[in-house]
């Protein structure tokens, strides 16, 4: 007789882990993405260089002099900071199906302005959980719906090819490089 999992076993198990397939960065709002080999991450701002993002001074340990500052938890987010959409990622193998409802021969990541295309594990399955890419853990906190730009992009309808195909958005639990073809892999459990 076959072992029954409950939901929760159901939702972590993985038939193996994904890959970066793809990086890019935003360097300005509404400036084009650019492709690159690797990104650093960093929990206070999410990816460097996205959007202008810098990565903040570090802490002079002896003086306390500036540099990093503790937020009270309830703090409302800081836009690009440690807020929910701080790395936005898509399914590789989404991409064709966008191309097809959109009505076009193919679509990229560049055109859907996200930052991560993982190829080999179901993205959405990491919403509300932390997974591992390279040394960077992110921690997957909704759905990166499309904007109105998708029209721009791919064309009349381009939102509504979008829709339910748009990706993950995470935020930085613990920073470092994330390096094209790096494996991304769900940590256990869910987020708490």
């Amino acid at each position: 007789m076959p072992v029954v999992k409950t939901i929760q076993e159901l939702r972590d198990t993985f038939p193996r882990p994904g890959a970066v397939e793809w990086l890019g960065l935003r360097p300005a709002r509404r400036a084009p993405v650019q492709a690159v080999t690797e990104v650093e991450a960093h929990p206070l701002v999410g990816l460097v260089g996205d959007h202008g993002k810098l990565a903040p001074p570090r802490l002079t340990a002896l003086t306390g002099e500036a540099g990093e500052a503790a937020r009270p938890a309830n703090a409302p987010a800081i836009p690009g900071g440690p807020g929910r959409r701080q790395v936005t990622l898509i399914q590789a193998e989404h991409l064709p199906v966008i191309a097809a409802l959109a009505g076009l021969d193919e679509a990229s990541p560049e055109q859907l302005r996200r930052n991560i295309a993982v190829r080999g594990i179901p993205l959405l399955a990491l919403k509300d959980r932390r997974f591992q890419i390279g040394e960077v853990i992110l921690e997957g906190t909704g759905e990166c719906h499309p904007c109105s730009r998708m029209e721009e992009t791919l064309g009349e309808g381009g939102y509504n090819a979008v829709r339910g195909h748009g990706g993950l958005t995470a935020r930085v639990i613990r920073g470092g490089v994330i390096r094209l073809g790096d494996e991304v892999r769900p940590l256990p459990g869910p987020v708490t």
